[in-house]
């Protein structure tokens, strides 16, 4: 789990928007308004747009 004070400051590295915190079925950060995905590994946000991964539409 992610620290709330970390959450409070991490922003999208493409449109400095707010990120979307979920823990099921796995850790990740998602940005609603790019549509991107970072994973969390091992408790640390990989916030890199190379390695972001597309957000499905549910």
């Amino acid at each position: 789990m992610l620290d709330e004070r970390l959450l409070e400051i991490l922003a999208c590295p493409g449109c400095k928007g707010e990120l979307e915190y979920r823990t099921e079925p796995e850790e990740v950060l998602i940005c609603h308004s790019c549509s991107l995905v970072y994973e969390v590994r091992d408790d640390i946000p990989i916030m890199l747009m190379d390695e972001a991964k597309p957000l499905e539409k549910e």
